[in-house]
């Protein structure tokens, strides 16, 4: 299995501290060893799936998909309009 990293992923990722990538990595880890821990979202974002955690006290979503084998991953950020986001995001995809 492969991870890969979409291009709105690896924009936000560039703007974390070291130590924010560090949990990011530990929470991606968890992620990797049992990609189905989450449940998987429905309707537009079908196939999708979302994965919560906290960075200090600011809670993340990390949304990812499986594609294969391999597991992509989409995009990150806070809560706030972040499925509002992650739906633009993928109708511009298709």
């Amino acid at each position: 299995m492969k991870i890969k990293q979409s291009r709105s992923f690896e924009r936000k990722v560039k703007r974390f501290k070291k130590q924010e990538k560090k949990i990011l990595d530990k929470e991606v880890r968890k992620i990797f060893n049992n990609p189905t821990i989450r449940q998987e979202k429905k309707g537009e974002l079908r196939g999708v799936f979302v994965h919560k955690f906290k960075i200090h006290t600011l809670q993340y979503l990390l949304s990812y998909r499986l594609i294969g084998d391999d597991l992509e991953l989409i995009m990150i950020g806070p809560h706030e309009n972040y499925y509002r986001d992650l739906k633009t995001y993928m109708k511009g995809r298709e």
